[in-house]
């Protein structure tokens, strides 16, 4: 294994799982606001669950998002 190869890919995949996560759940909970299905003050409950194939991982991480 290169593990120079490795660890680029491991933080490419991880940094665009973040970027990405996290503008999805600012837009979620935005448009909840504007609709009014949120307040603006509540905490969210959050899982975020982690597979990678070839290799039987499956990992979950439970979480609350506080919005005020």
């Amino acid at each position: 294994m290169n593990e120079d190869k490795f660890n680029s890919s491991l933080r490419g995949f991880l940094k665009k799982v973040g970027i990405t996560s996290q503008r999805e759940i600012e837009k979620a909970v935005r448009d909840a606001i504007a609709a009014g299905r949120l307040k603006g003050n509540e905490k969210l409950p959050a899982k975020m669950v982690l597979t990678v194939g070839g290799v039987s991982l499956t990992h979950e991480i439970t979480e609350e998002i506080e919005l005020g």
